[in-house]
Formats: C-alpha cells, sequence, structure tokens
C-alpha cells in the first residue's frame, strides 16, 4: 500500500480552495493525509506516480510525477535516419502505433517537399483509423474496469482488439510495432483479399459498440460514477492545450483531420462527436461515438482504395536525405493531436526532433479536474482522459 504522511493544514493553507475551508467545521481539527498512488499501481496505467493531498477521501492537492518510463526517444532520433526513426515511432503510444508512423511520416514529407499518390494515402488512412479503433478498444474497456465492477469490458476490450491487430498484421507483417509507413508513401502493398477482409471487420464493430451501451453506457452504476463527475471546462481545456476526444467532450469541436486536413480526410464524409458538460460521461461517449466515425472513414478509404491500381505506391526516395531547414505536421491522434517538429541540416538523420505528445498535454488539466473530488473518482477521471504512458515518457 502507499506510504502515509501526516502533514499539518497550515502547510497547505495556501493550496486549498476558499470553497473547502468555508466548509470545514470551525470547532473540528483535523490533519491533511499525503499519499503515494503509484508509480506501480494498475490504476496508474503503468508508471504514473500520483501524489495526492487528502482531507479524509477528499482530493485537496495533486502533483503528477512521471518519468519511470522515459526513453529519450526525441535524443535517439538523432542518432536514427529519417526512415530507421519511424520505428522508435512505434512504441510511444503503442495501442496507436500506425497513427504515429503518419505524424512522423508528414513532417518529414514537409520537409523535403514529397507529395504522396492516392493508394497510399488511402492504405494510410485506413491503417491509421484501424489504430484509432484499437486504441479506443483499449481505452473503453480499461475505463470499465476503472470504475471498479466492469472486468468484462477490458475482456472484450482485448478480444476485438485482436480483430484489429489480424488486419494490421496482415497489412504490415507485424503484431503491434509496424514500421509501416515511409517518408512518401508505405513500406509494401495489401494483398488483393485485404480490402474484404476489412469490410467483414468492419460489419463487427457497430454489434461491439451495442454491446458497450448495454454493458456500460445504460448501468446505472457507470452513470452515476461519471456523469457530473469530474468536469472540465472548455475554457480551461483550452487554456491548458487539452486536445481529442478530451476536449471535444468539453464540448469544443475541434479535430485536425477537419480543422487542417491531411491525407484524403478533406474528400471523406464523416462527423465530429462533441459533448455538452465536459465531465467523465461525455468523454467516454465521445470515444464511443468516434468508434463509428472511424468505421465510416474505413469503409469510405477501402471503397477509394479499389479503384486505384494495385503496386502504384509512388516514388519515394531510395536515399531520404531532405536539403536543411525545418518542418512542422500534426495529425489527429486517437489521444489527441500529436504533431513533430523536424530541423534538418542536410544530413541522413534529424538535427532535431521535438514530439507534441496529446498525452502529456492533457495530464496538465489533470490536478484542477480532481480537486475536491473523492479518491475513488480519481481513478475514474484519470481513466476518462484515456493517455498512454510511452507517450508520456518520450
Amino acid at each position: 500500500m502507499s506510504e502515509l504522511k501526516i502533514i499539518p493544514r497550515e502547510a497547505v493553507q495556501g493550496r486549498v480552495s476558499l470553497d473547502f475551508e468555508k466548509a470545514m467545521r470551525k470547532d473540528l481539527r483535523s490533519d491533511l493525509v499525503q499519499i503515494n498512488l503509484g508509480p506501480h499501481h494498475p490504476s496508474t496505467h503503468g508508471v504514473l506516480h500520483f501524489f495526492v493531498t487528502l482531507d479524509g477521501e477528499t482530493v485537496v492537492d495533486s502533483r503528477i510525477i512521471f518519468g519511470y518510463l522515459h526513453r529519450s526517444a526525441e535524443k535517439l532520433f538523432e542518432g536514427r535516419t529519417y526512415v530507421g526513426a519511424v520505428a522508435i515511432m512505434d512504441r510511444m503510444d503503442y495501442t496507436a502505433a500506425m497513427l504515429n508512423n503518419w505524424a512522423w511520416c508528414l513532417s518529414c514529407e514537409k520537409l523535403a517537399g514529397l507529395e504522396v499518390n492516392e493508394r497510399s494515402n488511402c492504405l494510410r488512412t485506413i491503417a491509421g483509423e484501424l489504430s484509432r479503433l484499437s486504441s479506443h478498444y483499449i481505452g473503453i474497456g480499461a475505463f470499465g474496469q476503472d470504475l471498479g465492477v466492469f472486468t468484462t469490458s477490458g475482456i472484450w476490450g482485448f478480444n476485438w482488439r485482436e480483430e484489429i491487430l489480424t488486419l494490421l498484421d496482415d497489412l504490415s507483417g507485424a503484431r503491434m510495432m509496424y514500421n509501416y509507413m515511409r517518408p512518401g508513401g508505405v513500406a509494401q502493398d495489401c494483398e488483393d483479399w485485404w480490402p474484404a477482409k476489412v469490410r467483414k471487420v468492419m460489419d463487427l464493430v457497430p454489434r461491439h459498440v451495442e454491446d458497450w451501451h448495454n454493458l456500460l453506457t445504460r448501468n446505472e452504476i457507470m452513470q452515476m460514477r461519471t456523469k457530473g463527475i469530474g468536469i472540465l471546462s472548455a475554457e480551461d481545456a483550452l487554456a491548458h492545450s487539452v486536445t481529442g476526444p478530451t476536449l471535444r467532450g468539453s464540448g469544443v469541436k475541434y479535430d485536425v483531420r477537419k480543422a487542417h486536413p491531411y491525407g484524403i480526410y478533406s474528400e471523406l464524409d464523416f462527423e465530429i462527436p462533441v459533448g455538452e458538460n465536459g465531465d467523465c460521461f461525455d468523454r467516454y461517449m465521445v470515444r464511443m461515438e468516434e468508434m463509428e466515425q472511424s468505421r465510416k472513414i474505413i469503409l469510405q478509404a477501402v471503397d477509394r482504395l479499389e479503384q486505384t491500381e494495385p503496386g502504384n505506391l509512388g516514388k519515394a526516395p531510395k536515399v531520404f536525405k531532405p536539403a536543411p531547414g525545418d518542418s512542422y505536421a500534426e495529425i489527429e491522434g486517437a489521444k489527441g493531436a500529436l504533431g513533430i517538429y523536424l530541423k534538418s541540416d542536410g544530413d541522413l538523420q534529424p538535427y532535431r526532433a521535438k514530439i507534441r505528445s496529446p498525452s502529456f498535454i492533457n495530464l496538465t488539466a489533470l490536478p484542477g479536474m480532481l480537486r475536491g473530488w473523492k479518491l475513488a473518482d480519481l481513478i475514474v477521471i484519470f481513466g476518462s482522459i484515456d493517455i498512454n504512458m510511452g507517450e508520456v515518457d518520450r
């Protein structure tokens, strides 16, 4: 169990909200307790460390400590070629690795002025949205477990994710770390039977979503533990630069695929789900609705793929060596806006690479979302923003 430390109330006087102080009974003296939750705790999703100040079970203050998984990815990029660095990107948000590949390649292409042809863009779109589905399966499954009683949701999430991983394995030859996309295109074409298999798996998505609605959305315990809990206002979300489903759950209709289209997104028909209250339930519902939209995008992209010529993946350079300069590209990752800044000095490897990872940025809003709620609510609120520690500790 976490270590306990009793501290005088006066030591954190300036950090306790005025409303909290007014609510305290003047004739009752109590001490605040500081506990360590994590980093080795299943509900902190691996290696996140909460240093929480409690009054009873009420969260008065919290500090988020990370870095336990740090692998110096941004430094490693400087010793890898632009093409070789794609493999490092796989290991960031490893639940949506294809999207990481895409962000890196898009920045490389801007740096070198490369164009990607129709077929490669279709394959990228299908692979990227399959990764988004995979990520949401895991995120919602884990969220059900964070609520405390819905172990079934986690089992379902992992089982349904296998259907997606099989498709991506057929496409790339790898199960999770794909290294599939390349600056200028993709590593290889799909087999002629693959589009039909994608359609077959997509036919299962509506049933999976409905099963989750029956298990979670319509469950009274789920609603009581998520509605009105951990509210993040649109103003606070924007002030913290939050993006992705966490931002859209607060009612802000911003999605990079619509705001700054890339690939073939500008030619596809899909909607951007948003919430109204900015609570845990809205963030959950945005992800649920996004799975339906990802299915819609994938089916359109498959139709376009079948209208292109097999084997025509464009002409990517055999040696990728961009001229000196810099570039920034951003995509809509599974957790939010994933941006890559690259600086070239004309060599085979980047002079500097910087990653804007959505999980890292979204965490900055968490302490304010936790204050005033119970310790049990902390786990639910944290689970509702769906971060990946591989992306935080880059």
